[in-house]
C-alpha cells in the first residue's frame, strides 16, 4: 500500500515577482564580458553539446565560446528581458515558441537571417518579421509515465489527459511550473488546447488531485520522477524520453508518452541587441548550430530533434521515440496576447 505522499508547491510566479527574486547566471559576472575573441552563449542548463564540437567551433571560427547558463527557458527569458539594457551574453540559445514572443516584444535581439537548412523553414516563428530568432531543434512536450513502476504496483497507467483527474491517480503526478519552465509552459499550453476556456476547472482538478508543482523540468523528471528514483511515476516531459529509459538488454523502454496530451516546442537561438555584443561571433555561432555536426549531436546530447531534414536519429530513437501526429494548438499571436493572464490565472489556481 502506497503511503500518503505530501504535496508540496513552488508557486509560480508572476513575472514581476520572478523578475525581483533574482534569477542570476551560472558563472557569469557581468564584467566579465568577452571582447571580440570571445562569444558569449547565454543557454538553458540542458545545454551541452561534446568537447570536440565545441573545439571545432572555436578552432575553425577563431573565437573562444563561454557558456552561461540558467535553470529554464522561462528563467532565461525572464534575464533577458530585465538585462536587456546591458545583456549578458552575445547570443541565446533556448527561447522557445511559448516565451518568444514575450523576448521580441521586449526588443531584446537584433535582426539576423542565417540561410536555413532545408527543413528548418518549418518551425520559423509565426510572426518573426524582423527574423529576430532561428529555430535549431523541436520536440514535443508530453506527459510520461513509468510503465515498469505501474506494472509492478498492479495499476493500469493513465493513458490520457482526463485520466491525471481520477482518484486511481491521486499524488502521482508531479509537473514543472508554468511560470518558471518552457516545459511546464507548454504543459499548461497543452490543456488550454484541449479544454480550451475550460482549462481552469482541469487545473483546479490536478491540484485536488495531488499533482506536485516544482521549479522546472530538471527538478520535477530527475528528482520526484520514479524513474530517476523519485515517488512519482508521471510527469511532464518529451516525446523522446522514453529513449532514454530503456531496459538493460536494451530491448524496451520502461517508460512511455501520453501522445494525446502533447505541444510542439521549438527552440530557437539569437543575437542580443547591444553596443557591446560580439555580433560577429553571435552570428557565427548561430550558423554552427545548423551545422549538421551539431544538428546529429542534438538528439543524444539535449532530448530533441532536428531542425534539419536528412539527419540520421540514434537508432533507439527510431524504435522509442514515438512521435504524436497531431499536437495542441495554441496560436502564437494568442500565446502573445494571453500568457501574462493565463499565468497569473494558473497561480492563483494552484497557490490555494
Amino acid at each position: 500500500m502506497r503511503a500518503r505522499i505530501h504535496v508540496t508547491r513552488v508557486i509560480g510566479l508572476t513575472s514581476a515577482v520572478l523578475l525581483a527574486s533574482g534569477c542570476s547566471l551560472i558563472g557569469t559576472e557581468q564584467d566579465d564580458k568577452a571582447d571580440d575573441t570571445t562569444v558569449t552563449l547565454v543557454a538553458h542548463e540542458s545545454f551541452a553539446l561534446p568537447d570536440e564540437l565545441v573545439a571545432a567551433f572555436e578552432e575553425e571560427s577563431g573565437y573562444t565560446l563561454k557558456i552561461s547558463k540558467l535553470e529554464d527557458a522561462g528563467a532565461l527569458t525572464n534575464q533577458l528581458v530585465i538585462s536587456k539594457d546591458n545583456p549578458v551574453g552575445d547570443v541565446v540559445f533556448g527561447i522557445d515558441n511559448s516565451f518568444a514572443t514575450r523576448a521580441i516584444d521586449e526588443d531584446v535581439f537584433a535582426s539576423y537571417s542565417p540561410m536555413l537548412p532545408a527543413g528548418a523553414e518549418k518551425f520559423e516563428l509565426e510572426g518573426d518579421d524582423d527574423g529576430a530568432l532561428t529555430p535549431i531543434d523541436t520536440g514535443n512536450v508530453c506527459v510520461n509515465v513509468d510503465d515498469a513502476w505501474f506494472r509492478k504496483q498492479g495499476i493500469p497507467a493513465p493513458t490520457r489527459l482526463d485520466d491525471l483527474t481520477k482518484p486511481t491517480y491521486k499524488d502521482l503526478f508531479v509537473i514543472p511550473g508554468a511560470s518558471t519552465s518552457s516545459p511546464g509552459l507548454a504543459f499548461l499550453l497543452a490543456t488550454i488546447g484541449e479544454y480550451g476556456d475550460e482549462w481552469p476547472g482541469y487545473w483546479e482538478a490536478l491540484d485536488a488531485n495531488g499533482a506536485k508543482i516544482v521549479k522546472g523540468w530538471s527538478d520535477a523528471y530527475f528528482t520526484d520522477f520514479t524513474f530517476s528514483g523519485g515517488d512519482r511515476p508521471i510527469v511532464v516531459s518529451y516525446d523522446s524520453s522514453p529513449a532514454f529509459t530503456l531496459n538493460k538488454a536494451g530491448t524496451k523502454s520502461t517508460t512511455s508518452a501520453l501522445l494525446d496530451s502533447c505541444f510542439e516546442q521549438v527552440e530557437y537561438a539569437g543575437v542580443l541587441k547591444g553596443d557591446e555584443t560580439n555580433v560577429e561571433g553571435a552570428e557565427a555561432l548561430i550558423r554552427w548550430l545548423l551545422t549538421p555536426e551539431v544538428q546529429a549531436a542534438l538528439p543524444p546530447e539535449m532530448y530533441v530533434f532536428p531542425v534539419a531534414d536528412g539527419i540520421e536519429l540514434p537508432a533507439e530513437w527510431a524504435r522509442f521515440a514515438k512521435r504524436p501526429t497531431e499536437t495542441e494548438q495554441v496560436a502564437p499571436s494568442d500565446i502573445a496576447s494571453s500568457r501574462q493572464a493565463w499565468l497569473e490565472e494558473w497561480t492563483e489556481i494552484i497557490s490555494r
